[in-house]
């Protein structure tokens, strides 16, 4: 049993070197690496924050976005609601005015076709007058020629006419 169990000498001094160790260890290398342990856990709790505003910052944006892409929507629509209304109003009036206008052109081809009607009946009126009037005088002239012919015809005139 003496290779299993160790010596007292060796336990004091293993003991003694742990003790050592552990204040070296304690005082050089614990107090940096927790340190910077606390360093980092640091910077990850700050980084987590961060991403958490991130995230709430682009929530936000988000909805802004969506706030501006309604009321680009909404102004989008209204312009073209008064486009529509502006073009309808256009054609209208021009409806109107071409309306009137052919009213107008209608009223002065029927006065201008009125006019050249009762002109050409004039005309007519006139021509017929002149064909009855040479016809008249032609046949006056034979008649004429012949001086008891001429008598028999003032007579006839004569008679037609009556005297109150």
């Amino acid at each position: 049993m003496d290779i299993i169990t160790p010596g007292l000498g060796l336990i004091f001094w293993t003991t003694i070197v742990f003790l050592l160790l552990m204040v070296l260890l304690s005082k050089f290398a614990w107090k940096p690496i927790l340190s910077a342990v606390k360093e980092r856990e640091a910077s990850i709790d700050k980084a987590l924050e961060e991403a958490k505003s991130a995230r709430a910052e682009m929530e936000n944006l988000t909805s802004s976005n969506e706030q501006l892409l309604k009321e680009a929507r909404q102004e989008r629509e209204s312009i073209v609601k008064e486009a529509r209304v502006a073009r309808d109003k256009m054609v209208a009036e021009a409806k109107d005015l071409a309306s009137v206008e052919a009213e107008k052109i209608m009223t002065a081809a029927a006065a201008q076709i009125e006019g050249a009607k009762i002109a050409a009946v004039t005309e007519l009126k006139n021509y017929v007058a002149q064909i009855a009037v040479d016809m008249a005088e032609k046949i006056l002239r034979s008649e004429l020629k012949d001086a008891s012919a001429q008598k028999a015809s003032i007579d006839r005139a004569l008679e037609d006419v009556k005297l109150n």
